[in-house]
């Protein structure tokens, strides 16, 4: 659990906020809970590297449509 203390009473709640806000992004928190936000059947890494290849083949080939013509 990430804790975030005020610095002194003088602090305003909008800073310290945006602290608690930096020290969530810098702990990857919030990557991890979308990536298990929906339920992936397990696949190889072969298989996974092999749909990132044609995804990408794909968008090259579609950027290449748009620009020819």
């Amino acid at each position: 659990m990430i804790q975030v203390i005020r610095k002194d009473s003088k602090e305003s709640v909008e800073n310290m906020l945006r602290r608690f806000n930096r020290k969530v992004q810098q702990s990857g928190v919030i990557a991890i809970v979308r990536q298990n936000q929906y339920f992936e059947k397990p696949m190889s890494k072969t298989d996974r590297r092999q749909k990132a290849i044609i995804r990408k083949q794909r968008k090259e080939q579609k950027l290449k449509k748009i620009k020819l013509s």
